[in-house]
């Protein structure tokens, strides 16, 4: 039988602290996501009784209904694509949105944040790999986009996001991840007013210890902690 799923956060928790350590991190510099797509609400709410530091969405009405399910007793991310159409939604239910990956996307979380009184934290999802299959900006066209965002009133740019190419080797995603380190590095130098560049979304339940090593400060962990996902 499966250990629970506090078990398993406990377990996680102790990789991401003695990995951060050896690199010669603060262990709290590392943020647990618990993602859950397709995990059932009574594993969600061990999740988040267990204190992840917060839950990974990747679709707003399903976010919508756990939300209104399960409450705020942890903050709540956006971590799929996210439609244009949508945006009126996510900027009231995410703490943050770690999927910005165009201007027009952009512009409208800014416009329905402004609306609501609010002000939208959003990572700009970078796509290192070339994939086609993988949302994100080109890495040469990101420090453009950021410009553009940082004069759009109602949005806050709080760093970036990556997906790194499945591998059965935690170690052909370290280029990835570096790579986002790098652009991160470069994108801090160029010191744009008004923009942030703390947070590294990156790593998953096969490589995040390869991500930690890199620089992740946010890891997001599904399966790790949940098992496979259901069908």
């Amino acid at each position: 039988m499966r250990d629970s799923v506090s078990r398993e956060i406990e377990e996680v928790r102790e990789i991401i602290a003695e990995t951060a350590s050896r690199a010669g991190r603060d262990p709290s510099d590392v943020k647990l996501m618990a993602v859950t797509k397709s995990v059932d609400d009574e594993r969600i709410m061990e999740a988040i009784e267990a204190g992840v530091d917060m839950i990974g969405e990747n679709y707003v009405q399903e976010a919508k209904r756990k939300i209104e399910k399960m409450g705020r007793k942890a903050p709540w991310h956006m971590i799929g694509h996210l439609q244009t159409n949508k945006a009126k939604y996510a900027v009231r239910l995410f703490d943050l949105v770690h999927s910005v990956n165009r201007i027009g996307l952009a512009q409208e979380l800014a416009r329905r944040s402004s609306q609501a009184g609010l002000v939208s934290r959003v990572l700009i999802e970078v796509n290192l790999s070339g994939e086609p299959t993988k949302s994100g900006a080109p890495p040469d066209q990101a420090l453009s986009l950021i410009r553009e965002c940082s004069r759009i009133p109602g949005l806050s740019i709080q760093g970036l996001m990556t997906m790194a190419p499945w591998s059965d080797n935690p170690e052909d995603a370290r280029p990835i991840f570096r790579g986002l380190r790098q652009l991160r590095d470069r994108i801090s130098g160029e010191k744009i007013e008004g923009i942030s560049m703390k947070e590294l979304s990156m790593g998953m339940s096969d490589d995040f210890q390869v991500a930690i090593e890199e620089g992740a400060t946010i890891v997001r962990i599904g399966r790790r902690l949940f098992g496979e996902r259901q069908k």
